[in-house]
């Protein structure tokens, strides 16, 4: 799979301050690509570069294989964490100038923004203003006018706040539409929920430094621990004991319908799922048995807090 977007040792120094040192990403075509990291690690920063709004100190951006230009900016769409619309304007006739502001033929542009205004169920906005509209009412069409001249790199900063859950849903199947469709999309967050649901491939920021990135589900096969989680109705009272002098074990919290014992059991790297499972039931009737995955959220604590 080739990138759409490489950044290359990218530093950037505002004063005294690094916001971002010697960072590189490749966004790979075609993918949802999560660009992760506490407040102030640097995430923002490296958006504005890629969108020129600020220009980097050192390194280099390309844009699918040529050196980011002033032209490449029709070829992007950026949804910004701070919302901006004019609020005495009518929704229509904005979102036509910031359409044509992309380059669109203005019947071009209001043939698609009917389209996506029908697609959203806001067909009846047409002619409303802005500040007639709730913060999730606006960022509705916010969102439209990012994707609508059909860009080859999205860039969406937070893209769920201010939507209720019904909404959030909405939006979260239309970004996974347009990956379908064969758009790259960027998508920066604190919110790990939605990094699981969407993200094929992440980065982590921490302290203006890049400290980790791949293939999500690579890099939490990296951060397994060869641990399960077990729930076992057993033959004999002393099993808790004599799994405690086998095998690493803590308790576990999942609900089950019976009295099970309920652990979480540490292999060892050369001791196998099938192993575990073959001696479990030996010892009872087994009811659950999970290998525990770490979630987004867990790569997430852990590679900060190590950092």
């Amino acid at each position: 799979m080739s990138n759409l977007l490489e950044v290359q040792s990218v530093s950037k120094k505002f004063g005294d301050f690094t916001a971002l040192n010697n960072v590189s990403i490749a966004v790979p075509k075609g993918s949802i690509f999560g660009l992760l990291g506490p407040n102030g690690a640097g995430k923002t920063t490296l958006i504005r570069i890629v969108n020129q709004i600020t220009m980097p100190d050192t390194g280099q951006v390309f844009l699918d294989g040529e050196t980011l230009k002033n032209h490449h900016i029709k070829d992007i769409g950026y949804l910004p964490e701070e919302r901006g619309l004019y609020k005495s304007m009518k929704v229509g006739e904005q979102a036509l100038y910031l359409a044509q502001l992309k380059g669109m033929d203005k019947s071009e542009a209001k043939k698609r923004l009917k389209m996506w205004f029908e697609r959203l169920e806001i067909g009846d906005w047409w002619n409303k203003k802005i500040q007639e509209l709730s913060k999730g009412m606006a960022q509705k069409i916010q969102f439209v006018v990012t994707v609508l001249h059909e860009p080859k790199l999205l860039i969406f900063d937070e893209p769920f706040s201010g939507f209720d859950p019904i909404n959030a849903n909405l939006i979260k199947d239309e970004i996974l539409r347009l990956r379908d469709e064969g758009a790259t999309v960027i998508f920066s967050t604190h919110r790990m929920e939605s990094v699981e649901e969407l993200c094929d491939h992440i980065a982590l920021l921490n302290k203006s430094n890049k400290i980790l990135d791949g293939n999500l589900m690579d890099v939490k096969r990296q951060y397994k621990t060869n641990t399960f989680e077990i729930g076992i109705n057993p033959k004999q009272d002393n099993l808790e004991q004599e799994l405690a002098q086998k095998f690493s074990i803590t308790p576990a919290s999942f609900k089950t319908l019976g009295n099970d014992l309920k652990l979480n059991i540490k292999l060892s790297e050369h001791e196998t799922a099938n192993d575990l499972l073959n001696y479990l039931t030996t010892k009872g009737q087994v009811s659950h048995f999970v290998e525990i995955i770490p979630s987004a959220n867990d790569i997430f604590i852990q590679t900060v807090k190590n950092n």
